[in-house]
Parts: structure tokens; sequence; C-alpha cells
């Protein structure tokens, strides 16, 4: 199940599906009696695992359905926009180099301003084309290590935010649950080891919770995905022989 993973899957998919699911492996890792072999403890050692890998099947399909609202929404997908006449996130200059290194590189001319203005879509289709072809050849982690490290960023948050919601899901069930047998147990005894476990479980999911609401957003994944595709961009200077520009300290620009 988890031979050859890479770094990005790991980092991008496994580490926001064990996040999104703390509350509901603490509870299997605290509530199961681990001193001695049996059945509950078989079924708990196959769940978590298996638990952690659907998670991150899941959230790496409610990510990708994120980011399909998001491009819509934002007029495109960032890699795109930002190589338009009218976007200002890089310089004019620098994009007038890009455009052009970008056209001999998937063999079609770069569209003017007045061409862009008049049909969008055949000049979004160039960027599309000119990205595509930058994701394929900036594959090598080592010599783009700085894109890689943004495009983890990007998928991290973007898979997390898609687990958002049924992470508050599964913490409501974990509470109510905890909550009915701590209701079985009134009145509650503190000292009681069980009755201490549910209590650190519900702790857990309500901490847990409130980093998922405030913690977890919308606009974490925009300016992660626009400082990946503005690190993507800026690949071009390496392929031109130049040392593309230091990373920016600032928020990115989301429109």
């Amino acid at each position: 199940m988890f031979k050859g993973l890479d770094a990005y899957t790991v980092k991008a998919r496994y580490y926001p599906a064990m996040l999104a699911t703390i509350p509901g492996l603490a509870a299997l890792a605290i509530l199961i009696s681990w001193s001695k072999f049996g059945l509950t403890t078989v079924v708990a050692s196959a769940a978590i695992p298996m638990l952690i890998y659907a998670s991150a099947d899941i959230a790496r399909r409610l990510g990708k359905r994120i980011e399909d609202e998001i491009y819509r929404k934002a007029g495109g997908k960032p890699s795109v926009t930002m190589l338009r006449y009218g976007d200002s996130t890089l310089d004019t200059e620098s994009k007038a180099e890009y455009r052009k290194f970008l056209s001999t590189k998937i063999n079609r001319p770069v569209p003017t301003e007045d061409q862009e203005k008049v049909d969008p879509t055949a000049g979004d289709t160039f960027y599309e084309r000119g990205g595509a072809w930058l994701r394929e050849n900036t594959r090598n982690v080592k010599k783009f290590g700085v894109l890689f490290a943004e495009n983890i960023t990007y998928g991290f948050r973007r898979n997390l935010f898609g687990l958002k919601w049924p992470a508050l899901a599964l913490n409501i069930v974990l509470v109510a649950l905890c909550g009915f047998f701590l209701y079985r147990q009134m009145p509650i005894d503190t000292e009681n080891d069980t009755t201490l476990r549910l209590l650190v479980v519900v702790v857990l999911a309500f901490i847990h919770s409130l980093y998922m609401l405030f913690g977890v957003s919308r606009q974490s994944v925009i300016n992660a995905g626009r400082m990946y595709a503005r690190q993507l961009i800026l690949s071009c200077e390496t392929f031109l022989g130049k040392d593309p520009p230091k990373p920016r300290t600032t928020k990115a620009k989301t429109t």
C-alpha cells in the first residue's frame, strides 16, 4: 500500500490525511487496549493504515475539485493569468522574455496584447501549453528545489482544505460517541482510566476542530497556488541561463 512513496505523495497527500484524521487515529490508539493481543487489537492495527490511505485518496479528489472551483472564480490557473498582459504580478519585460522563450518550446507564436483582448481563449491556450511544458521539464527536484517545495506547500494546503468539512464531521461523531459513553458512566469519575481516555479524545477533537475551522482556509490555498505559479514561471530564468529572482517574502497577490 505504501510502497514507492515519493516526497510529494507523503507530504502533500499523506500528511494532510493524517492531520485531518488525528482525533480518529487518536481514538483508535487511546481507546483500544494494546496490552494484550485480541480481535480489537487486530481491527485497530488494520484500521489505522487503511484510514490514512483512504483519507489521502479522498483528500486528493476533494482537493482537485476545490482547485477547479478556485480556478473558475479566479479566471484561470495562476500560471496562465500571470502571463497575461493585464496581470502585474511579474514585470512587463520579464513576461515578454518568458513568452518568447516558451514560444520556441511549444512552436506557437506569442499572442500580442491586442490578440489576447480579441481572443482571450487563444491567448490562454498559449499560456496553458507553456505552463504544461514548464511542469514537464522542471521535475528535477535537485535543480528546481524551490519550485518543488512550493508545489508541496500548495498540494498540502489544497488537500487539507479538501478534508476540512469531512474532518469536522468526524470530530462531531467522535464527540457524540464519547459523550454517550460518558453519560452512561455518570457520575463522571476522573480517576477511571476509560473516562480519562474518553475525555482526552473529546478535548483533542475540540482543539482539532478549532484548527480546521480557523487555520485551514480557501485563501491559504489561493496564496500557495500563486506562489507556486510564480516560481514555475520564474523557472524560465534557469533555462535562459540566468539566476531566478529570489522568492518574495510577502503574500502573493490574490485577485
